[in-house]
């Protein structure tokens, strides 16, 4: 019986007769059927786009052999979740909202791809200001950050061309890019700078294949905010080249008491942006996953085109959560003030906890954030020759204190490492009293550096 025939009966009323095996088909024709070579044995292999996705940052820590010392507890100032520790809960008007939205029984199917109108609208009520003005239509509604960003590269980019990433950055966007054949340049960003942007290569990195310039601020793993000055500068340069802009804006308003850093968006003249966002880190909740991305289209140069290209792609993936949706308007509407205001006080304060106490350990130069959740720190390795690099230096801290730091090698850069600022306070000084204990260690001073003690 055939699946799609019935008893084989064709609309000529002919069946399959004899030797000669035909097909019949939508329109009653017969032809002969292609011979097919058969395969001799099972061979079934992954697309080159599995073998072409990598995460760096999982590619170094599974190389790492990570024992920690049995006689101290484990601390691990690696991980990029506020909720591990269990010290940064969320407000209770956010699970309020979430209870709401599952007891009203009304977010329970599917929801359109791009999100429900009503939380789209809550989205742009809450980010819209009169410099860049946004509309329900110019959001989308994501599975988290992560998709948000997919999402934008793959609606700007094609096999061939390329896209700029900070370096040291968010190592999510290479692996997002290269699985499907974009190529990523990486741009300097200057540590003695407080991590701005090296404006100059940046420059020299762009190109007729250049599609989208990805800009983290506030930026992990750095942890730095970008003045308004610094920002209008990199504008200039994407307007120059014509270059669209991906902003990572995930920690958006994650900015420590004295700084000051507004969107990309309201400060561009002619620049289209692509904002990436979401509930993760300001309303410490990552495992919810509800992203966004926010469609800022000067002078309408992105057009219907890119709207429609990011629905299309919406629609592969029924995107966020429908419960989380349902709960996002009340979510905005409904946390107070306070609770922003407390988490960044303790980002802050344990910022300056570990970078006061490392900054007096010799051979380590420690980077003062200004934002997010993440301090890098220098390892001068000529005065620690016992390691190789900082993949090295990291693994025997495991080993030897239990600390677990993140190497910057996953973010492309050697001889860092970087420190999740989330644990609690007690916990933050015992890391930084482990890690001086370690590097007091090893630590060894150039000839010159003894000559000069002599002296």
């Amino acid at each position: 019986r055939h699946p799609y025939l019935g008893d084989g009966i064709g609309v000529n009323g002919k069946g399959f007769h004899g030797n000669a095996l035909q097909h019949v088909n939508v329109n009653g024709s017969l032809y002969p059927a292609k011979v097919k070579s058969r395969r001799l044995r099972w061979d079934v292999k992954p697309s080159e786009m599995a073998n072409n996705t990598l995460n760096p940052i999982r590619a170094i820590v599974d190389g790492m052999k990570l024992t920690p010392n049995p006689e101290k507890p484990m601390i691990a100032l690696s991980i990029g979740d506020p909720t591990v520790f269990g010290n940064l809960p969320t407000d209770d008007a956010v699970i309020q909202a979430m209870k709401d939205a599952i007891d009203c029984q009304k977010y329970n199917g599917y929801a359109p791809s791009v999100g429900y109108l009503k939380s789209r609208q809550a989205v742009a009520n809450f980010y819209s200001i009169p410099q860049a003005p946004l509309e329900a239509e110019d959001v989308i509604l994501t599975s988290g950050c992560s998709q948000a960003i997919e999402l934008a590269i793959n609606v700007l980019c094609n096999p061939g061309d390329n896209i700029l990433v900070p370096c040291p950055g968010f190592s999510l966007y290479k692996t997002l890019a290269v699985s499907v054949g974009i190529e990523v340049k990486l741009y300097n960003l200057l540590p003695e700078k407080s991590w701005e942007i090296d404006l100059q290569h940046l420059e020299s990195m762009i190109d007729e294949r250049t599609s989208c310039l990805i800009v983290t601020n506030p930026s992990n793993p750095c942890g730095s905010v970008f003045s308004k000055e610094h920002l209008q500068k990199i504008l200039k340069v994407a307007s120059k080249y014509c270059v669209p802009i991906l902003a990572d804006e995930i920690y958006s308003d994650m900015v420590f008491p004295g700084c000051s850093s507004p969107s990309l968006a309201c400060l561009s003249s002619d620049v289209p942006i692509l904002s990436c966002g979401g509930l993760a880190k300001r309303w410490l909740v990552p495992g919810w996953r509800l992203g966004w991305i926010l469609i800022h289209d000067r002078n309408d140069i992105f057009g219907s085109k890119i709207r429609q290209g990011l629905v299309k792609l919406s629609q592969r993936i029924l995107g966020a959560c429908t419960i989380v949706q349902g709960a996002l308007e009340s979510i905005l509407n409904n946390t107070p003030q306070s609770f922003y205001n407390n988490t960044i006080s303790f980002l802050k304060s344990n910022s300056e906890i570990c970078y006061n106490q490392l900054s007096l350990v010799p051979g380590l130069n420690p980077v003062m954030p200004s934002g997010a959740m993440y301090l890098m720190v220098g390892i001068d390795m000529d005065h620690f020759p016992d390691f190789t690099n900082d993949v090295d230096f990291t693994e025997r801290l495991v080993t030897e204190q239990s600390v677990f730091c993140l190497p910057a090698s996953a973010f492309e850069y050697p001889n860092f490492f970087r420190i999740v600022v989330t644990v609690p306070e007690e916990l933050m000084l015992q890391a930084c009293a482990r890690i001086r204990e370690f590097c007091q260690r090893y630590y060894r001073p150039h000839s010159c550096d003894s000559n000069d003690l002599d002296q």
